[in-house]
């Protein structure tokens, strides 16, 4: 089927068109849109704990929610069964899907089954949160780690612990004792000692598997315990068990200080902060870049305390708790960290 076109005003008004269009459109959104929703397609395989416990999981969950709705993508979603001894039969599952262009793996324990599975399916683009390979391995190049700067982020909330401790003693409880979750005791402790080195800091584990991230009574137990010692602010770094912790905050009216997500809602008045990892943005931009062809994989990338992808939570519903001194002073170490005035043990 062929147009005539016979009247020269309709080349006229073409003309101006695309005049407007281009003038236009150097002040909009320069990243191509995927013509119709669903014509990028991400997986995702949950962590222990899944869909709901209100922290890690539910961030990357929110991450992919707000990518359908900024960037027009489809997801899907596996969630795992016991301690998640089925992630890598969910990453295969997963990476088999013709329709899947990128497959998310939340936490560290997927890190050598999405190394080993990405180096299977190189058409694919993979990403791993918290990824933490063994020294030395050759991450493939289509696997792109998310990393965060979970001991900086403690040592700014353990220097909030310690300023507002009245009984000079602290507490933590991890999840999985792990290279990364001691990353977080460790910071913690550190950043109270910054602020008084005199101060008692107990610590405990959960387990030692991945199911020590879903074991809520367990966190409680232990919380109970060290609020019983003398601890008057506890930091969790223990996924779905944290929650156990939360109560233990609010039973015994003592604060609390969660991970991850800002946990306020779960015990007002008992949460003195929360050491937010913006798991939800750093997801957003690896899909964003995976779908607009900037992907960078074979290397981990770090969402730190520049850009304030590692914080803590100062707002209207915890300032009064942690108090507008305390606040500045925090805020000093933390923009002494970033300049490396203020220097943290490796």
């Amino acid at each position: 089927m062929s147009l005539r076109i016979s009247s020269p005003s309709i080349f006229k008004a073409s003309a101006c068109m695309m005049m407007l269009m281009l003038l236009f459109g150097g002040c909009s959104d320069k990243s191509p849109k995927n013509p119709t929703p669903g014509a990028y397609k991400v997986g995702l395989v949950f962590d222990v704990g899944g869909r709901g416990d209100k922290s890690f999981n539910d961030a990357a969950y929110k991450g992919l929610e707000t990518a359908k709705k900024e960037l027009g993508i489809e997801f899907d979603y596996i969630e795992p069964q016991g301690e998640g001894a089925d992630r890598e039969a969910a990453l295969r599952q997963m990476a088999a899907d013709p329709d899947v262009k990128m497959v998310i793996g939340v936490g560290l324990l997927f890190t050598d089954d999405i190394t080993a599975i990405g180096r299977e399916f190189p058409d694919k683009k993979f990403v791993c949160i918290d990824y933490t390979p063994q020294p030395g391995t050759k991450i493939p190049d289509n696997l792109g780690g998310i990393v965060f700067e979970e001991k900086k982020g403690s040592f700014l909330v353990g220097a909030i612990a310690a300023l507002a401790s009245k009984t000079g003693t602290v507490g933590f409880i991890g999840g999985m004792d792990s290279s990364i979750i001691r990353k977080f005791e460790s910071g913690f402790a550190e950043g109270a000692r910054y602020i008084n080195p005199d101060i008692r800091v107990i610590s405990g584990f959960i387990g030692m598997t991945g199911s020590a991230f879903n074991d809520p009574s367990r966190g409680r137990e232990l919380a109970l315990g060290q609020y019983s010692r003398g601890a008057d602010v506890v930091y969790e770094a223990a996924g779905a068990s944290g929650l156990g912790v939360i109560e233990a905050a609010r039973q015994t009216g003592k604060f609390v200080i969660c991970t991850d997500m800002d946990q306020e809602y779960l015990a007002p008045g008992r949460v003195l902060t929360s050491m937010t990892k913006a798991v939800d943005k750093a997801v957003l931009t690896m899909v964003r870049d995976a779908r607009d062809n900037r992907f960078q994989g074979g290397c981990q990338r770090v969402f730190g305390l520049d850009g304030r992808y590692t914080d803590y939570v100062f707002n209207d519903r915890n300032s009064a708790l942690i108090g507008s001194a305390s606040h500045d002073r925090v805020e000093k170490i933390r923009k002494g960290i970033l300049s490396g005035e203020v220097k943290l043990a490796e």
